[in-house]
């Protein structure tokens, strides 16, 4: 049911006025609640007014006084209160479409909601949003959002999302600006599709709307096995990645010279796949787009060379990575980094092929506890396996508190029994690896 009160804090201001569970949230001070960001917005204020509906039927009202930005203690349903809004585009890059039959439903499901934006960080496409929805936006002055823009050319947006309402991305983002709405735009690039010139113009028309489009981060498309029935796309190669790094490093140059900053970045995968040495850490700005891939391999790199001298030199112990084949050379550096520091700490880092969506899709997220038990059962020889946490699901994907699935169901404590072994979830951007280490090998030396 629509904003159902899941949970009342004990000792909350809520539970010593008597709002109960299975309560329903109908207004705050005489404003209907449609979902989390009505309640979000409404609920500061130091006087409030909650139009209660008990299980009865029987609606009362409840007035708390309270400090401002107070929490009163009450958890709904679902999260935003409402169903997440699913997606009306059929982008030909769509990786939930490139997913095989059978796996969890939620697997399935494509949102394309500006509160899971807010909330969570999801991008949305702005599509399926009326003019309604972007005048919410403005009126509570929710920002930042995170924007799927791909393209701003109105008829290729148009091709790339099957959507005939995605032409509208530039008057909508003129909109959102003129509001002060503060923006994060996403690119997913397609070779020979929105790449080389579309590319430059995209750039172009985005840096016109700054300084509320704050950013682009520019990722390649993931291509699975499972494209029957779906147009026919390239991936990027090494020739081809290095030709998109160097046409995108003269509009960075410029726009370091104007503002300080390269406002738009390409995911670590290109530098990867090109061979290209990934940019320094001042070009990331402080790592504002690491969530799409953007500064990852700098950061951990970094880190890992600022924390090993913190490693214990009194300790011996033997652990396991495991990666996808695109970062394997920069996990078994580190490795042989930490190795090196105290050789009393045995490392091995294992590449796992992802068979299970194809070998095209080569980073740690999407490997799976199929492929994982299939290539590494019977070959791991340390105490301990370190996987990161991004194997992992998240966001609206959490299921009971603490459990730790990966995208084929496979439990982390199924790994453990088939592997032999006791895993250790650590930070995908290895900030808690050094400390991991120093906690699991009690035994001096």
């Amino acid at each position: 049911m629509k904003n159902l009160i899941t949970k009342v804090e004990p000792g909350s201001i809520a539970e010593e006025v008597g709002i109960e569970i299975n309560d329903v949230l109908l207004a705050i001070n005489d404003t209907d609640i449609d979902d989390i960001i009505d309640y979000k917005f409404l609920m500061p204020d130091e006087e409030i007014v909650l139009d209660i509906e008990k299980p009865s039927g029987e609606v009362w009202s409840y007035e708390i006084e309270k400090e401002y930005g107070e929490d009163i203690g009450l958890e709904f349903g679902g999260g935003i209160m409402d169903k997440a809004k699913s997606c009306s585009n059929k982008c030909m890059f769509c990786f939930i479409d490139q997913l095989p039959k059978g796996m969890r439903d939620t697997l399935y499901f494509k949102d394309d909601d500006s509160r899971l934006s807010f909330l969570q960080g999801n991008f949305v496409t702005l599509t399926n949003m009326k003019d309604a929805d972007i005048d919410r936006i403005i009126r509570y002055q929710i920002s930042p959002i995170n924007i799927s823009v791909h393209t701003t050319n109105p008829e290729l947006r148009v091709k790339m999302l099957k959507n005939r309402f995605a032409g509208s991305i530039m008057e909508r983002l003129q909109k959102l600006k003129d509001a002060g709405i503060e923006m994060h735009a996403q690119i997913v690039l397609i070779p020979g599709v929105n790449d080389g010139e579309e590319l430059k113009r995209t750039i172009t028309e985005l840096y016109s709307l700054t300084p509320y489009v704050k950013n682009i981060a520019v990722v390649p498309i993931g291509i699975t096995k499972y494209r029957e029935g779906l147009a026919k796309v390239d991936t990027f190669n090494k020739e081809m990645a290095k030709k998109e790094i160097i046409m995108v490093q003269e509009f960075q140059n410029k726009y370091i010279k104007e503002t300080g900053v390269p406002f738009v970045r390409l995911s670590d995968e290109f530098y990867l796949t090109s061979g290209i040495e990934v940019p320094e850490e001042k070009f990331y700005n402080g790592y504002e787009q690491i969530e799409d891939g953007v500064g990852i391999i700098r950061y951990f790199r970094d880190r890992i060379i600022n924390d090993v001298e913190f490693l214990n030199k009194n300790i011996k112990g033997s652990f396991s990575l495991v990666t996808g084949t695109l970062a394997f050379n920069e996990i078994d550096r580190a490795a042989k980094l930490i190795n090196n520091t105290n050789p009393n700490i045995e490392i091995k880092v294992f590449k796992v092929i992802n068979n299970f969506f194809g070998e095209t899709i080569t980073v740690a997220g999407l490997l799976t506890g199929t492929d994982i038990i299939e290539q590494l059962k019977g070959k791991i020889t340390s105490k301990y396996l370190i996987m990161p946490d991004n194997m992992f699901r998240k966001g609206y994907e959490l299921g009971p508190k603490n459990e730790q699935i990966m995208l084929d169901d496979i439990k982390m404590k199924d790994l453990e029994e088939a592997l032999g072994i006791k895993i250790i979830v650590c930070d995908y951007t290895g900030d808690d690896l050094i400390d991991i280490i120093n906690t699991h090998c009690k035994e001096e030396i």
